[in-house]
């Protein structure tokens, strides 16, 4: 058998390619579970030694399938780790590390990233500050709760991802309508407190169990706002020194150690109440941040997220992970559906413009400047632009 160790990277979508780059670049074997969709995507196929298909839909597959496959592949192949891409895959690939024994997270710490009640009664239990919530299992709980807690409410799906699924509800009426229909896919979901605030993400690298590397990052419209009443999507980096940053970071910390993170990368999002200006945990992924928000990091930073995770995933026995300092520079991103299928951005020129998206129907940027105000100020300028000369929105999506 190859004595070279081997990581098996499960991306039900299309992403990762500089962590599967770094691994490869680590001397591991790289296998690639993935969906058939996505066969023919520009995957970087001299760094993948083998692309295994699941044939359902990416949001949906057959872990039995799965798990068979798994078992006939490991008759002739030995797996060291499992790195989960999306947020999709975190508990598929807890879900093959318990059945096949292999090392890193399981099917109980994975829900702590991924599955949104898990998160809200972790908070509690390790004093995170969290808006108030409950189970939706059970009539009186939710009774009590709308009794005790103003509206609106949110209803969440517990393992979408982004603000997928989400509704707000400003009356018990709708609200157990809505409650009533899902009939017993109640458990599906978790019902919380809506508090208006300004929201901020908090990317960062781990390493045995200490936050090695972070960036403090404020969307201008809150990921529901785009998601539900259609805008486009902006966010930008904070400096470390703001206090804001600085409060934002402990906060971080706090996740990061009550919910067991050990190592690898890691996307939290907290909420400023406009209210009384106090901090509340959103979510967390032991994952990279999407909407191409590693991308910004990098930019602001020089640090690529994808590949210092893979560092760590792939550290020879004896060796410590050291991060790299990074730059100090600020970045912004926009990003929009476009009515063309490919948007002409060639008007757009400034100085500062160091990234432009390539993907279908969409139009994005990522611009690098010495201070957060001129990036505030060129991202409220695109945005302007981008309403004329691209924006197209699309209902929510709604599913399970």
């Amino acid at each position: 058998m190859n004595s070279t160790h081997t990581i098996l990277c499960v991306a039900s979508y299309f992403k990762g390619i500089d962590f599967i780059r770094a691994c490869k670049a680590s001397g591991w074997r790289v296998l690639l579970l993935t969906s058939e969709e996505f066969r023919d995507a520009e995957w970087p196929r001299e760094d993948i030694d083998q692309i295994l298909l699941v044939p359902q839909d990416k949001d949906a597959w057959d872990m039995e399938f799965v798990m068979k496959g798994i078992s006939g592949l490991l008759k002739k192949e030995k797996i060291d780790k499992i790195a989960a891409l999306d947020d999709f895959d975190v508990e598929r690939a807890a879900r093959i590390r318990e059945q096949f024994r292999i090392p890193g997270m399981g099917d109980t710490r994975a829900r702590y990233f991924r599955d949104k009640l898990a998160m809200r009664m972790m908070a509690d239990d390790t004093q995170v500050p969290n808006p108030a919530f409950v189970a939706p299992f059970n009539d009186e709980a939710v009774n009590d709760f709308i009794a005790r807690i103003p509206a609106p409410w949110i209803l969440k799906p517990r393992s979408q991802a982004s603000a997928h699924g989400i509704k707000k509800f400003h009356d018990a009426d709708t609200l157990w309508k809505r409650l009533n229909e899902l009939g017993d896919d109640r458990s599906r979901f978790v019902l919380e407190q809506f508090i208006p605030g300004d929201v901020y993400h908090i990317d960062a690298i781990t390493y045995e169990g200490k936050v090695t590397f972070v960036r403090v990052s404020k969307y201008m419209s809150p990921p529901f706002e785009v998601s539900h009443e259609g805008g486009v999507f902006r966010t930008y980096t904070l400096d470390n020194n703001d206090p804001i940053a600085k409060d934002l970071i402990k906060h971080n910390e706090g996740v990061i150690k009550g919910f067991g993170m050990k190592s690898g990368a890691t996307h939290t999002e907290f909420l400023r109440a406009h209210e009384d200006g106090k901090y509340y945990f959103i979510e967390t992924a032991s994952r990279v941040g999407g909407a191409n928000i590693a991308e910004m990091v990098e930019a602001a930073s020089g640090i690529n997220l994808w590949a210092e995770w893979a560092k760590i995933e792939t550290l020879a026995p004896g060796k410590k992970y050291k991060a790299p300092k990074g730059e100090g520079a600020y970045a912004g991103i926009i990003i929009s559906l476009a009515q063309q299928e490919w948007p002409d951005m060639t008007s757009y020129n400034d100085p500062e413009i160091v990234w432009k998206m390539n993907k279908k129907q969409h139009a994005g940027i990522i611009v690098k400047a010495s201070s957060p105000e001129r990036v505030v100020e060129l991202l409220d300028n695109y945005a302007k632009r981008f309403y004329q000369d691209f924006f197209m929105s699309m209902p929510a999506p709604d599913k399970q």
